[in-house]
């Protein structure tokens, strides 16, 4: 509980304005993109690291909860405070600190949205690959905290290839500067890889010191619609036989096609097996070579249409393809769970047709769409209702999709995490001897357990207890 007492000594901390206990203020940072509340006693707003760390030190004094807050877009309740405690928002930590492009590398603090850095290295000929489809609401400790990618992934990586150094607070209360400004360094352990993707359980990230890119000089964008699944999925290894590595390779199946002709009709053939947006991008020369590649490994593949954008206009016409499933998806049904299971590229095809026979045999659809170029998939299980036999059929089919899916040599989570939303399947993917190391380094690092409590491999709910309820935010 946290008393008056308590209130005061963190108002005494942060300031006594950014310290509030309205309801308005707890309900607004007590939920994510789920929308499930779990109302937190108090809100502080800290402005630097040493607030953070006093903050974190009075928390193990008298032993109540903290939980880190980012932009709060999050899929699975990584950053909602299940317990209680107080939520710790980051939200005034938002400052890009520096941008070297000698050195290729930014140092930004954690509230930085994803959008914001990549408009300010872009000016200066610079390129941040990790791109989350909130990149406008998301922020870039969180992005680090879940290990975030997003559509232009395909060819330069997650978020964790992109951290050079962080420095981040424990969970007892201690500074601690990991990594640096090289992309070398083999001195000590890599804590900075400790914590990217520890879901703010490990620590809550200060500042971030992040590789950057040169700009590609260009880049060049096709839509393009296959009869079946395999086709479209045949023609991904036709790209990697022709040694070419597009930066952008999705894939929506034919209940999202069909999904986003419901919504606002494209001119897609209904009857379409799946689709596909490509996009290459590097040098001028390089790009119209593989723009051709790409054009004749379509055709060859038995592309049914093939649209290649040539204006700015055009390639924003293709995107918003992609843009608008989310928004299409939520009228297929009167509930979502969304799921970012990631298998394989050669296993799609047999994972497609899967989820299309868990659709007809529970009788609700499953639009399913993602990153074809590294196997991130997002399967939607529509429910019609929210009543508790509903969600047990749900639970249920989610729990056969997670063990198919790693029966295919994959995993539940490419980048969403675990949260709450995933933590009570998480034996399905891993071994007990595996999560047990897990909980030992929360435990060395986290003795009380207050930092970030009921996530991961700390299951508060069954899968059937949850209320899952439709994001407003657009999906990966």
């Amino acid at each position: 509980m946290i008393t008056p007492e308590i209130l005061h000594q963190l108002a005494t901390i942060v300031g006594a304005e950014y310290l509030s206990t309205s309801q308005e203020i707890i309900t607004e940072n007590s939920q994510d993109a789920l929308k499930q509340v779990f109302p937190a006693e108090a809100v502080v707003f800290p402005r630097t690291a040493e607030e953070i760390a006093g903050i974190m030190r009075l928390a193990n004094e008298h032993k109540f909860y903290v939980t880190a807050r980012g932009g709060g877009v999050g899929y699975v309740g990584s950053a909602v405070p299940i317990r209680g405690g107080i939520v710790l928002a980051t939200k005034r930590m938002n400052q890009i600190l520096e941008i070297r492009k000698d050195d290729l590398l930014a140092v930004v603090e954690p509230a930085v949205t994803n959008y914001d850095l990549q408009k300010a290295v872009e000016a200066q000929g610079l390129f941040y690959p990790p791109d989350p489809s909130s990149w406008k609401e998301s922020f870039i400790g969180g992005n680090i905290a879940l290990n975030a990618g997003g559509p232009h992934c395909v060819k330069y990586g997650n978020t964790k290839q992109f951290v050079l150094g962080l420095d981040f607070v424990t969970p007892t209360g201690e500074i601690v500067q990991a990594g640096g400004r090289t992309p070398k360094n083999a001195t000590g352990f890599n804590l900075a890889g400790l914590m990217i993707g520890s879901e703010g359980m490990l620590g809550i990230i200060t500042r971030a010191i992040l590789r950057l890119i040169p700009l590609p000089e260009t880049r060049k964008t096709a839509l393009a619609i296959f009869a079946s699944a395999q086709d479209a999925c045949n023609c991904v290894a036709g790209f990697t036989e022709a040694g070419i590595l597009p930066v952008a390779l999705e894939l929506l199946d034919r209940a999202s096609i069909n999904a986003i002709e419901d919504y606002e009709p494209s001119g897609m053939p209904r009857n379409a097996g799946a689709l596909l947006i490509i996009e290459v991008d590097g040098l001028k020369e390089t790009v119209a070579r593989e723009a051709e590649i790409m054009r004749e490994l379509c055709h060859k593949h038995h592309a049914i249409e093939y649209r290649e954008a040539v204006t700015d206009a055009e390639v924003d016409g293709i995107w918003e393809v992609r843009r608008k499933m989310s928004p299409a998806v939520k009228r297929t049904g009167a509930v979502k769970i969304n799921h970012d299971i990631v298998i394989p590229r050669s296993r799609i095809p047999e994972m497609l047709a899967f989820l299309e026979g868990v659709s007809q045999r529970y009788g609700f659809p499953i639009p399913t769409f993602g990153h074809a170029g590294d196997g991130n998939l997002h399967t939607n299980v529509m429910l019609p209702n929210n009543d508790a036999e509903t969600k047990h059929v749900g639970a249920k089919a989610v729990r056969e999709i997670f063990e198919k899916t790693v029966s295919l040599g994959g995993t539940l989570s490419g980048e969403h995490g675990v949260g709450y939303a995933k933590a009570p399947f998480l034996d399905v993917a891993l071994s007990a001897p595996t999560i047990a190391v897990m909980q030992a380094i929360k435990h060395a690092l986290d003795p009380n357990g207050i930092l970030n409590p009921g996530k991961v491999f700390e299951a508060p709910f069954a899968a059937d207890e949850m209320d899952f309820l439709t994001s407003d935010f657009p999906c990966c």
